[in-house]
């Protein structure tokens, strides 16, 4: 380490973390931010997709506030890879000064998760802490915000400025809580602080809370109780994808899970403001169910529908059917339910859109589709008529 700095210590603590729901204090005295508290880590039974998932830390910062030019963020981050494909890119930490872009980096070393896409076998070879440095800085009192990424576990092991640090006060925005799949968490998008809900949080000055899980987004109840108990303003789930490449349930059980999941979110938040949003588009999944599966060709993964177009008369799910489910299930529901609204996803990503803008890899939007969404969505939910509106905070140019 560089000491001509003359570094400044500070102990990561959790006035200096946002948008995480729990953080487990680790062997080695580091900070391990989740996305689902305890009591639903625990009762996901073991699931290691669920666990992968919740432990990278989509939305999740250290903010503070600092004159410092210079900082220097240790972590020890746990990596994905894929046996037979190259290794995947750095995450990305992205550092915001006051708002603004200011920078973006990696970190080296980790442990990594070597994953058998043919058998889902997976194999852990542990490694060493890296270390993510920011400088250049304006010297200045500010808040710093940096973004930790979507693709990586993070513990955080260390935290050194070349000035004091202290935790920045409440800023009094309103917290959007938001769940879905592995879009939602990030798939494909520049970092974690460019995928389309941080866009869509930053243009209606709201406190982005973030719960998606890749793979994982099921309509299971610990989920839901995990929405139903965190503090919210503002929520919206994006429901669909996952049921449907997983082949995990029929129509008839659709529905009642729909119901089942949004009755426990309103348990504890009765008259807040919640938005269902439908699939974006997927043209392997619109008339095809599911289940999906990754097709391993020329080093890169693509995926494709294993069922039958003909079993959607039968009752299998496709895109297209959750979407006119969704829609009655809101119709229906916003009878007795005011503040309940539906979005079709298919506005913030359709036919248009991937002609344009196709998918790389069948399922996940890229980096500028992410923004388009994000743009598209920040201007449904919070503009003038919004969904959102009466409870958002302003927008900012991020």
């Amino acid at each position: 380490m560089d000491d001509s700095h003359g570094w400044i210590t500070t102990p990561l603590t959790a006035d200096l973390l946002r948008g995480a729901l729990d953080l487990e204090r680790t062997a080695r005295g580091g900070l391990l931010p989740h996305r689902l508290p305890a009591p639903a880590r625990a009762r996901a039974g073991g699931d290691e997709q669920v666990a992968q998932a919740e432990s990278q830390p989509s939305g999740v910062r250290v903010v503070f506030w600092t004159r410092a030019t210079a900082v220097e963020l240790d972590v020890l981050r746990t990596v994905v890879g894929h046996r037979g494909l190259p290794p995947l890119p750095n995450g990305a930490y992205d550092v915001y000064v006051d708002g603004e872009a200011a920078g973006r980096g990696t970190a080296s070393g980790g442990n990594v998760l070597m994953v058998d896409l043919s058998d889902g076998s997976r194999e852990l070879f542990p490694g060493s802490p890296g270390t993510v440095s920011f400088t250049g800085l304006p010297a200045r009192e500010k808040t710093v915000e940096i973004w930790l990424p979507y693709t990586e576990t993070v513990e955080l092991t260390g935290l050194r400025t070349d000035a004091p640090v202290e935790a920045p006060e409440p800023d009094g925005r309103p917290v959007w809580l938001h769940h879905g799949s592995s879009i939602s968490q990030g798939s494909s998008a520049g970092s974690s602080a460019t995928a389309w809900p941080a866009l869509a949080a930053a243009a209606g000055g709201v406190e982005l809370v973030n719960v998606s899980l890749a793979g994982s987004a099921l309509l299971d109840p610990f989920v839901a109780c995990a929405l139903r108990d965190a503090p919210a303003d503002l929520i919206s789930v994006k429901i669909g994808i996952n049921v449907v490449n997983h082949d995990a349930m029929g129509l008839s059980d659709f529905g009642p899970a729909v119901h089942g999941f949004l009755d426990t979110v309103r348990d504890g938040h009765p008259t807040a403001p919640l938005l269902v949003v439908s699939p974006v588009l997927c043209p392997v999944h619109e008339d095809t169910p599911g289940p999906a599966a990754p097709d391993v060709s020329d080093g890169r993964v693509r995926f494709t529908a294993l069922g039958d177009p003909a079993d959607a008369a039968r009752g299998k799910l496709t895109l297209r059917v959750v979407r006119e489910e969704l829609a009655r299930i809101v119709a229906e529901r916003a009878a007795d339910d005011p503040w309940l609204s539906y979005l079709d996803g298919l506005t913030l990503y359709g036919e248009a859109d991937h002609a344009e803008l196709p998918l790389p890899d069948r399922l996940h939007p890229d980096a500028a589709a992410h923004r388009r969404m994000g743009e598209r969505f920040g201007a449904f939910a919070f503009g003038p008529g919004g969904p959102f509106a009466a409870v958002g905070g302003g927008g900012s140019d991020r």
